[in-house]
């Protein structure tokens, strides 16, 4: 496959940025997104140029540091897959590809395709988290949970942190992600003690970092590469709501 891409290059924050054009013309249909990034950082570099600069670490769908725009889409234009799991396969021969970086305020761009996303490691430590002993494990039958709520928790739990929800919302809106972090924690027994507190304090966390409000288009779960429900929105606003009038 010959490929034509045009990537976001800025050597720094503080620098302006503009897009390169790029051809690579052996792209295997069988490569992933990444690999072919790699691909075209081999190009550049025997050509003793800079290498464009992109987060990954697992590969494998489960880290959530791949996310880049491509074509205009958070992670590219399948449903709820992510960058490293986009293979070339999905383009054709001769395609234009645009690879840009997350576009939101409290991500600011740190090179090229890397993005700072440490404000949702902020939002975690403001109350993603339960007071618990340390010690040997509990017994697994000393705290039962019916298996709904559990699997609900599950469901929460799979948020990956990728960004993909902030970088599609039109109003760069961190919902779905903080939601995903109080109901997960909200639907378990051992979750419960700090409830009030926690949704208080990652919404604000969320609001001083910068991130947008929530209108409701729902695009964010369309991006989600875990397809977490937008309904864990309405939860994080009914513990939130609990906490500040009950």
């Amino acid at each position: 496959m010959r490929i034509q891409l045009r990537v976001w290059r800025q050597e720094h924050k503080s620098k302006p940025g503009q897009f390169a054009d790029y051809e690579l013309p052996e792209v295997s249909p069988d490569m992933s997104f990444l690999e072919m990034l790699d691909m075209l950082n081999d190009q550049i570099m025997r050509q003793n140029g800079r290498p464009v600069e992109f987060d990954y670490d697992c590969r494998e769908g489960i880290c959530g540091q791949c996310g880049v725009m491509i074509n205009g889409r958070a992670h590219g234009p399948l449903a709820n897959t992510t960058t490293c799991q986009l293979h070339m396969r999905t383009f054709k021969d001769g395609d234009i590809i645009h690879v840009e970086p997350f576009r939101a305020a409290a991500f600011p761009v740190k090179c090229d395709l890397k993005v700072d996303r440490s404000a949702f490691d902020r939002i975690i430590q403001a109350g993603g988290y339960i007071a618990a002993s340390t010690g040997e494990a509990p017994e697994a039958n000393s705290i039962l949970v019916p298996h709904e709520e559990a699997e609900a928790a599950f469901d929460a739990a799979c948020c990956i942190g990728c960004g993909a929800c902030v970088a599609t919302c039109k109003n760069s809106s961190a919902a779905l992600f903080t939601s995903a972090k109080i109901s997960h924690l909200a639907l378990l027994p051992q979750g419960r003690l700090e409830a009030k507190e926690r949704a208080q304090q990652m919404v604000a966390q969320a609001d001083k970092e910068g991130f947008g409000h929530c209108s409701n288009t729902e695009a964010c779960e369309v991006e989600c590469p875990q397809a977490i429900s937008v309904l864990h929105i309405a939860r994080m606003n009914w513990e939130f709501n609990r906490a500040a009038f009950f």
